[in-house]
């Protein structure tokens, strides 16, 4: 049987006019007639884009299943994805009445990849909840959406209290505003920004390490560069590496993977092993870039 562990933000079952309940304690939006989102690949355009904004590799496959009426993160089989149908999506949006709805939910789902929340095989959490909330609310800012739109989802679809499994909508309003404004923490003109402390932590911070370690890869230079990464040092990705941010990512198969600094059969592969910290600097001896272990 096949092995499958989840972590929901929103689990909806068939959705009628009458708004409901869940056993997950989440509001059922109405159901949409319309198709907002036309394939996968716009969908998948989205959770680019907020994984460059956050300078974070894809660990996971993105998959579109109609008729689930939900969106939700899992592991399955050992693989990482994020599961979402376009009608739900869509009845979120026009509910919400903002497009940013949906790519909040999108956001919200990348967030427990990128924390890690899935591997160690336990439900839900409302501490995990309002982590993944506050990655959404930081991801949103970052592509471009208003504290409004950024919370739009949260406030239709979250009842006032909260569950065993799931926090209440203040909370779950306080931890994407928090994000949000950590990610404008910059800008002194942004509106109410008093309203909410900026939070603390590193801009990237890692994931939590507990499923073998995560590789944190850092460049030092004045400007950005494109490296390659791979699995199993035969099919490498292209990744921009920023000054300004540290790169964190985990290889999918082994416990280690290899970079290369240029895109060449020819090109010395560097052997880069989970848990540890590595530095891209410039060898003034040799006159070239190389890739050093942090200690």
């Amino acid at each position: 049987m096949m092995k499958r562990i989840v972590l929901l933000l929103l689990l909806i079952p068939q959705l009628s006019f009458a708004q409901q309940v869940n056993h997950s304690g989440i509001l059922s939006p109405p159901p949409s007639l319309v198709h907002n989102f036309v394939n996968s690949y716009e969908a998948a355009g989205y959770v680019r884009a907020i994984l460059e904004k956050v300078n974070w590799r894809q660990n996971f496959t993105l998959r579109e299943e109609s008729g689930t009426n939900n969106a939700y993160a899992a592991v399955e089989n050992g693989k990482r994805v994020i599961i979402y149908d376009n009608k739900f999506l869509t009845a979120l949006d026009q509910y919400s009445n903002t497009r940013w709805a949906s790519i909040s939910v999108l956001a919200h789902e990348i967030g427990h990849h990128y924390y890690n929340h899935l591997v160690n095989g336990k439900s839900s959490t409302p501490a995990k909840e309002l982590e993944s909330d506050y990655f959404s609310g930081y991801a949103l800012a970052k592509i471009g959406a208003s504290l409004m739109e950024a919370t739009a989802a949260i406030q239709k679809i979250a009842p006032t209290q909260g569950n065993a499994s799931h926090p209440g909508r203040a909370e779950r309003v306080n931890a994407i505003q928090r994000g949000w404004y950590y990610a404008n923490a910059n800008n002194t003109n942004t509106a109410n920004s008093a309203r909410v402390p900026v939070p603390q932590p590193q801009e990237n911070p890692p994931p939590q390490v507990s499923d073998g370690g995560w590789i944190n890869l850092a460049l030092y230079g004045n400007n950005a560069m494109t490296v390659y990464l791979s699995d199993d040092g035969k099919n490498y990705s292209p990744v921009t590496l920023k000054t300004t941010q540290p790169f964190v990512f985990k290889y999918e198969i082994y416990n280690y993977g290899f970079l290369r600094l240029v895109n060449s059969p020819n090109a010395v592969n560097y052997k880069l092993i989970h848990n540890k910290d590595y530095s891209i600097i410039w060898n003034r001896r040799e006159n070239n870039w190389t890739v050093v272990e942090v200690k």
